[in-house]
């Protein structure tokens, strides 16, 4: 008899104030795919100036499990709750968290993080560069054009900036 395979989601996971790092550790060491997208800034000290590694998006952790592992992940001790919308975890697309990893692979590009409420654009998929076949909405954000991957279920905006020439206009799908 073959065994019954399971589908895998992402999900967004809702952590303890600044444990981000500490529950991808232990969901790591217990076979879990997760992601925690993570941004390099310089800080700055009164002694010293030193690179570090900071979440893009405090206390959230993205994991891909299955109806087994769900509440493994959850019974963490850094681990809150899942992010819901009706009492229900909503499941993240892989295009979407594919798409961060581009964006957040090119140590050379500031990536910045929105909250603000962003109304939505024109589909568009940019033509070249390392963002190569990534599909987001464009905005106008403070006189810049932005390419934009929307997050519906956490409610945040990733942006990047890029020329209007690297991208062309996509048809939605129905």
């Amino acid at each position: 008899m073959q065994a019954l395979r399971r589908p895998y989601f992402w999900h967004a996971i809702y952590t303890k104030s600044r444990a981000e790092k500490r529950l991808y550790k232990e969901l790591c060491s217990k076979n879990i795919e997760c992601y925690l997208p993570l941004k390099k800034e310089l800080r700055q000290w009164s002694d010293r100036t030193k690179w570090v590694e900071e979440p893009l998006i405090r206390s959230y952790l993205f994991v891909k499990v299955s109806e087994r592992e769900y509440y493994n992940v959850i019974n963490s001790a850094y681990a809150v709750r899942y992010v819901t919308f009706g009492g229900k975890a909503v499941p993240i697309p892989e295009h979407q968290i594919q798409a961060l990893r581009i964006f957040l692979d090119d140590e050379n590009r500031k990536v910045d993080l929105s909250h603000e409420n962003l109304e939505k654009g024109e589909l568009v998929e940019i033509m070249g560069g390392p963002f190569k076949g990534i599909k987001g909405e464009i905005m106008q954000i403070k006189g810049k054009n932005r390419i934009v991957i929307r997050f519906d279920s956490l409610g945040t905006c990733v942006y990047t900036d890029i020329s209007l020439d690297m991208i062309k206009q996509v048809q939605p799908v129905a």
